[in-house]
């Protein structure tokens, strides 16, 4: 049963619990909601975890606010560890992953963080640019919800454009168009121009372990193993013949995540 809590800011915020045990905080990525992370979900409650699936604000059966703002998802995640005990584990995936950790560098009641190829960007790929999510935010403004994903998926995620014109006609398309009006949101926690903010980062005292997968981009396994050098306690380990699709096949992190979180 989908239960709801109560922002800082009055938005309410879904989300599901699998499962009982030490509680795992699960937070997808760009156009992700609780659904993406069901399956997860599952595999850790079977793991004896209570995994928490929740909607990002603007997903889902969640609520959203007039003026998007990082401490707002970072209040949201306050809320939900409060309702569910005091403390928790967090799971994040992507940018998910990078929320994950400015939550826990500002000092959330967080005990362990685990995280997915957050996609901060080194000297592995062009960054994207400076106002690209001002460009985004503009074409949703002008009703052009596909202009934006493509605009998201070429400069921010480094995907072909042939590549993003094959997706126009799966499925996928539609989904992603139907949370497009999310992915300024995604651009915001990542931070212009994608640079991981080792000086925050650094503030990090909990155990972070950051995960990438070996069948995926070479400038997301270099993000992850920053990430794990950047932290007080930190550690890097790749999962074997996955991709940034990850949350696709889930029982491929049952083991490391087991093995980290108890």
């Amino acid at each position: 049963m989908t239960a709801t809590v109560t922002s800082a800011d009055g938005t309410p915020i879904a989300f599901d619990t699998y499962g009982s045990g030490t509680p795992v905080l699960l937070v997808g990525g760009a156009v992700n909601d609780r659904t993406t992370v069901a399956g997860l979900a599952a595999v850790l409650a079977d793991a004896g975890f209570a995994a928490i699936a929740y909607d990002r604000r603007g997903r889902g059966d969640s609520g959203d606010a007039p003026v998007y703002a990082v401490e707002r998802e970072i209040d949201d995640l306050e809320v939900l560890i409060e309702a569910v005990g005091g403390s928790a584990a967090v799971f994040g995936h992507s940018s998910g992953a990078i929320l994950s950790l400015e939550a826990a560098a500002r000092g959330l009641p967080i005990t362990k963080v685990a995280v997915y190829e957050p996609p901060y960007i080194g000297d592995d790929r062009p960054r994207p640019a400076e106002d690209l999510v001002d460009r985004v935010s503009a074409r949703l403004a002008d009703g052009d919800r596909d202009g934006a994903v493509e605009l998201f998926l070429v400069e921010g995620t480094g995907t072909p454009a042939e590549i993003v014109e094959s997706m126009k006609a799966a499925p996928v398309w539609g989904w992603f168009v139907g949370l497009a009006h999310t992915l300024p949101y995604d651009l915001t926690v990542c931070g212009r121009g994608n640079r991981l903010p080792a000086d925050r980062l650094a503030a990090i005292t909990v155990p972070v372990l950051s995960l990438s997968g070996g069948a995926g981009e070479a400038w997301m396994t270099s993000s992850s193993k920053a990430v794990a050098a950047a932290v007080a306690h930190g550690r890097y380990e790749e999962i074997p013949g996955q991709d940034h699709g990850v949350l696709n096949a889930p029982e491929s992190l049952r083991d490391v995540l087991t093995n980290f979180l108890r």
